[in-house]
Parts: C-alpha cells; sequence; structure tokens
C-alpha cells in the first residue's frame, strides 16, 4: 500500500521536480520533503505542521488533498510526544493574585498579633525602675535629699508618697525631706495598667541641729 511519502514523491517525478524546486515553490525546507518521502518521521515537527506541509505540496503537485490527509493519518505515528522530545512545557507561576491576596491577610495578621502582643506584655509586666540616689543604708546629714533615677517614661512615681515628675527618657531626681525619724526612702513606679515597682533604700539620718 502506498504511504503518503511515496505519493509525494512519485508525482514530485512525473512532474519532474527537484525537492529544491519543491521547497522554492512550497517555501518548505528541502529536509522536510525529504524526511516526509522518506518516512522520517522523528526528523519532522509535530503533526498538525506537517499536516499543513502535506497540504501545501498536494496543492502545488495537484494530489487530491483528501487522500493526502487520509494517507498521512494512517501513516503518522501515534505517538506525538516522541517525535518531537524537545516540548515546552510552559511552568505555572507560583505567584498569583490569590498568593498576594494570602500574603497580605498574614502580614495584617502578624502586625496585629505582634501588637496585641506588645500590649500584654505591657499589661502583665511591672515598670523598670532603678535608683541612682540615695545608696543603701546612705547616712544622711541634710534635710533635703536627693533621689533619683530612671523609670518607664510612661510611668508614674512616688517618692515616700509624693509625686514625682518623670521625663520623657524615664529619668526623675527630686529632692525630699528628711526628718530624725526618717528610716527608709520608698520608691513606687506605677505601669499605666496598674503594675508596680518598688524599691526601699534604708538611710541614716544624722541631722545637725545647725
Amino acid at each position: 500500500m502506498k504511504t503518503i511519502g511515496e505519493l509525494i514523491k512519485n508525482k514530485r517525478f512525473k512532474k519532474k521536480y527537484s525537492r529544491a524546486k519543491l521547497e522554492k515553490e512550497t517555501r518548505i525546507k528541502k529536509e522536510f520533503i525529504k524526511a516526509l518521502e522518506e518516512g522520517n518521521w522523528k526528523d519532522l515537527p509535530e503533526q498538525t505542521v506537517v499536516k499543513g506541509f502535506v497540504k501545501n505540496i498536494a496543492s502545488f503537485l495537484k494530489i487530491d488533498q483528501k487522500q493526502a490527509s487520509a494517507l498521512l493519518r494512517r501513516d503518522y505515528p501515534s505517538r506525538e510526544v516522541n517525535i518531537n522530545p524537545k516540548q515546552v512545557v510552559q511552568e505555572k507561576s507560583l505567584w498569583s493574585p490569590k498568593t498576594t491576596f494570602t500574603l497580605g491577610v498574614l502580614l495584617v495578621g502578624f502586625i496585629v498579633l505582634g501588637y496585641l502582643g506588645f500590649q500584654y506584655i505591657n499589661f502583665i509586666r511591672s515598670p523598670s525602675l532603678k535608683v541612682d540616689l540615695p545608696k543603701e543604708g546612705e547616712i544622711v546629714k541634710k534635710k533635703d535629699l536627693t533621689v533619683s533615677g530612671k523609670t518607664d517614661s510612661e510611668a508614674t512615681l512616688k517618692v515616700n508618697n509624693q509625686p514625682v515628675l518623670v521625663g520623657r527618657d524615664g529619668s526623675f531626681a527630686t529632692d525630699i525631706e528628711v526628718f530624725e525619724g526618717t528610716k527608709e526612702v520608698v520608691i513606687i513606679a506605677r505601669s499605666r495598667f496598674g503594675k508596680e515597682s518598688e524599691i526601699r533604700l534604708k538611710i541614716k539620718p544624722e541631722l545637725s541641729d545647725k
């Protein structure tokens, strides 16, 4: 039974056309014409392209196109994947509007959780408190005693029950009056959530009557 390649080759011979002539008239490379005539399918592109080749050649050589198409369908190997192994598989993009939306929601969620966590830590912890003056067991010889140190900038402060102004950096300094019976200095820092830090320092008043 005649193949599509033999049909094209015989018609070409009858019309005394070379492959170069057929290439010029149909704009199909003679290498493809040769592969088609000899049935070398591995040297040809995918089936849809080969169908176009056969249609053009059949039209030029005055071959019945229905017959040519039927022979091509019969002769063309069924495993198209093996014919053209260099198929380009388009990879799906990993980034999409859905991905952007999901990441945006996650980012907002992390920000909200971070803020809530920060507020919770502030709620449960006591304010920091450090006292530079006076020192523990300090001998006080004047009625005015300087108390200074540092706490949280948002904390309220009292020294021996007296309110003390706290600076923007959390520093504080005040003078309290000391009497002969004053035995300690009590510094209390209170957060806006009601948590307290307290430092008690023993002092030894040795006040002069002068």
